[in-house]
């Protein structure tokens, strides 16, 4: 048995933590983004494959206590990192964390366990010097309260990286966050999905590929691949399992818009890698059929209607950093309290880094969730339909002709 560690958007523990179960394994503890669970051989692969809102897999190599360099160093000798890595592996200690910590100095610490590393590849392969002209894997520390982690990274990329975005645009949303807004406005397939500020259509993509139950990690390889213990007959009977899981009966609204053309033009590429993505996974099982596509179109969100009288807003408008100016963002946001009019009925999920969202669009979430990924604070905003309105309703009527987007009415920029 195995024990990994999975690292997410710090607020997303829980989310990530019910994924893990939901596949099968035990979880074993936690800290601020991180995830430890315990998994067979398979788990190595099928979580890098299925997981949606892990931001890396990790398999931890050892862990122990160290309150002192020659203690850590002896930790990391003790590792069989020969049956991990090639002669010609380039091994590099990405980063180290510690808190509350004698050992106190990541510098240092990442000093040493590089030289324990290399000292006992050169001993038992009989080198002095080590090539390091192959493949380059990563191995990150954590040192919390004295307690040594030793960790190697199965995943390479970061695995918000699915595969099939060619192009993101201005500051895009990460592919993990998407997932994480949508386990947290618990949306099921059923309920229709519209995002107005869909960019190059990450979030309508992620809905496309939970609800068809398309595993996100089809598209790409991770670093796993090129170590030793990788079995790849293992690894193509886990693909074809997860393919078998795909969904292509199943009836879906997902929709996305944006004011910009070029943005939609960028969201109905990225869609369509997506779905060929799902296609070729399911010819891995003999199958031709084909994941419906998430339907965008260029148009204001002034200007649109709801189609349906309940469904899903779930969104990442542009905040100050995308905008430019931060009095562009709130002038934004004060406009958006037209889409709580426009979409009544509907629940809202909406993401931003903007300290006074609430105040600028006049209304107050059900739920706050801070989300933290990479360098980035966001709040996540949940609207279940009930708060109460504090933004005076704005009088007249807007009359323009209808677009062919279902619900909408064109015209206005």
């Amino acid at each position: 048995m195995n024990t990994l560690v999975a690292l997410c958007a710090v607020g997303a523990e829980k989310v990530l933590g019910n994924e893990i179960k939901l596949l099968g394994y035990k979880l074993c503890g936690n800290a601020p983004g991180r995830v430890f669970f315990n998994g067979d051989d398979d788990a190595l692969f099928r979580a890098n494959l299925c997981l949606r809102t892990a931001d890396r897999v990790y398999l931890e190599m050892a862990r122990y206590t160290a309150e002192d360099f020659d203690e850590l160093f002896d930790g990391v000798y003790a590792v069989n990192w020969q049956d991990f890595f090639k002669k010609d592996s380039k091994v590099v200690v990405d980063k180290v964390r510690t808190y509350k910590s004698i050992l106190s100095s990541e510098h240092s610490v990442q000093g040493m366990v590089q030289k324990a590393i290399y000292k006992k590849l050169g001993d038992v392969w009989h080198m002095s010097t080590l090539p390091e002209s192959g493949d380059s894997f990563d191995v990150r520390v954590y040192i919390t309260e004295d307690e040594v982690q030793i960790l190697l990274d199965l995943s390479g990329l970061p695995l918000h990286k699915r595969g099939y975005r060619t192009d993101g645009g201005v500051a895009p949303l990460r592919e993990t966050t998407a997932a994480i807004m949508l386990q947290l406005m618990l949306w099921r397939r059923k309920t229709p999905l519209h995002d107005p500020f869909c960019g190059s259509g990450t979030l309508p993509i992620e809905a496309c590929l939970y609800a068809h139950n398309v595993a996100p990690g089809f598209g790409r390889r991770f670093a796993l691949e090129n170590l030793p213990i990788f079995n790849s007959e293992r690894a193509k009977e886990i693909k074809c399992a997860e393919a078998e899981k795909i969904r292509t009966d199943v009836e879906c609204r997902i929709t996305g818009t944006d004011i910009d053309p070029s943005a939609i033009q960028r969201a109905r590429s990225n869609a369509e890698h997506a779905c060929v993505m799902a296609g070729r996974a399911l010819q891995l099982i003999g199958s031709d059929a084909r994941v419906e596509r998430p339907d965008f179109e260029a148009i204001d969100f002034k200007n649109i209607k709801a189609p349906y009288e309940s469904g899903l807003i779930i969104c990442n408008p542009p905040y100050g950093e995308r905008l430019g100016d931060e009095g562009a963002a709130r002038e934004l946001y004060t406009s958006m309290a037209s889409l709580f009019e426009d979409f009544k009925g509907w629940e809202f999920g909406i993401i931003t880094s903007h300290k006074k969202f609430q105040e600028c669009i006049g209304r107050y979430a059900s739920q706050l969730k801070d989300l933290k990924s990479g360098n980035l604070d966001t709040i996540f905003y949940m609207y279940n339909g009930t708060e109460k309105n504090k933004q005076p309703k704005r009088n007249g009527e807007r009359h323009a002709p209808r677009s062919k987007f279902s619900g909408s009415r064109g015209g206005r920029r």
